[in-house]
């Protein structure tokens, strides 16, 4: 019995896709859980030296937050996708190749804050880790981007607002990243930081949707969440 000759890339289930990214996900969550270490101390010192490595406690709260909405993001995402093509595959290694290298700059800008606070490396560092989360929430521009270009790939009873507002909230993740790195290079790197753990927590509470002014639901149609 003879089998039909696949030719180019042909679109496959989300199966495969799915698994690597939740495996390329928790091992990012660990590199962040590795940058918490027992600090060098003298005997009776151990108290001080835990509080003078907040600035580690500052870049894991941000950066665990940015992983799992990202986790939880993706997971809706992935709810709605029913085929992958290569365009699609494209952007989900964009979006996983810049999840795995967030511990990079959480590292930088804990190990530049607690020499300095206000420091030039601190605002480089801030700079730093801000171009790399705006790179992050444009990943996911892209993502969306090949569904709204490939509306096959998505299932038929998908919210009909879920591609336009999850561009809109990337975007507006993107420009607000870049507004902090701004802010903590040319007002305070700790105000930085402080955007940094707040966005999480926004896109998180907001996943949903925001409110449509009239009776406080969120703002789509359809049974399923949105997500940015």
């Amino acid at each position: 019995m003879s089998r039909t000759r696949l030719r180019g890339f042909s679109r496959s289930d989300t199966t495969r896709a799915e698994a690597f990214s939740d495996g390329v996900l928790a091992i990012a969550v660990t590199l962040l859980a590795l940058g918490l270490t027992d600090p060098p101390h003298r005997p009776g010192g151990l108290g001080r030296a835990l509080l003078a490595q907040w600035p580690a406690y500052l870049g894991y709260l941000a950066s665990f937050g940015y992983v799992s909405v990202i986790w939880l993001n993706h997971h809706q995402a992935f709810v709605r996708v029913r085929v992958m093509d290569r365009g699609l595959h494209a952007a989900n290694l964009l979006l996983l190749f810049t999840t795995a290298a967030l511990s990079f700059p959480t590292a930088v800008v804990a190990d530049a804050l607690r020499a300095d606070p206000a420091g030039s490396d601190a605002r480089v560092a801030v700079a730093l880790y801000a171009g790399l989360a705006a790179a992050m929430c444009l990943s996911w521009v892209a993502f969306y981007q090949q569904l709204a270009r490939r509306p096959e790939l998505l299932e038929p009873d998908v919210e009909d607002t879920y591609v336009r507002h999850g561009r809109l909230r990337s975007w507006a993740g993107a420009l607000a990243y870049g507004a902090a790195g701004l802010l903590g290079v040319l007002v305070a790197p700790l105000w930085a930081v402080a955007v940094f753990v707040a966005l999480p927590v926004f896109y998180f509470v907001t996943s949903e949707g925001l409110p449509d002014g009239r009776d406080g639901t969120p703002e789509g149609t359809g049974s399923r969440p949105l997500r940015c």
